[in-house]
């Protein structure tokens, strides 16, 4: 027991180390918490692999990793460029540089990559069948909503 009372157990964090032994294992026990520190976003939770030795925060492999920006900034402008707005016109409306907003779009594809790669690691399928089965999984709950608006209103 430490001078506060008894250590937190971070068992459901994996060392996000590949070359760990226990890489993305979780109820291990080989993590232990390391501090914690402030950023703009809030504390920041530092932790160490007993396995590897490596040390590593609570946003590691996430796409707020390193970022000096709030985060809803940053998800804003990702919003905005979702919804068709430009580079240019995201980095404007957030007075922020155009290169700043580039490479939060850079990174967020590079996220968006590895969660494609996990998802297809699992279904034998490619990509474009995958993009057809949310296409159909998006319009089958629009025709739900809309259903369930009508009732709603009266009108069906």
């Amino acid at each position: 027991m430490g001078k506060r009372g008894p250590k937190s157990k971070f068992t459901d964090v994996p060392c996000p180390n590949e070359e760990c032994d226990d890489y993305g294992k979780v109820n291990n026990e080989n993590i232990v918490g390391n501090g914690t520190y402030m950023t703009k976003n809030g504390k920041v939770q530092q932790f160490k692999c007993k396995t590897c030795n490596k040390s590593f925060i609570s946003n590691s492999n996430t796409i707020l990793y390193d970022l000096r920006t709030d985060e809803n900034t940053v998800f804003l402008a990702l919003k905005m460029i979702l919804k068709g707005m430009s580079l240019r016109g995201a980095a404007e409306t957030l007075e922020v540089k155009l290169d700043t907003v580039r490479r939060w779009l850079k990174i967020a594809a590079e996220h968006s990559e590895k969660v494609n790669k996990v998802l297809m690691k699992d279904l034998n399928v490619d990509k474009v069948e995958l993009d057809e089965l949310w296409t159909f999984v998006k319009k089958k709950r629009f025709r739900e909503w809309t259903v369930k608006e009508k009732k709603k209103d009266g009108s069906g």
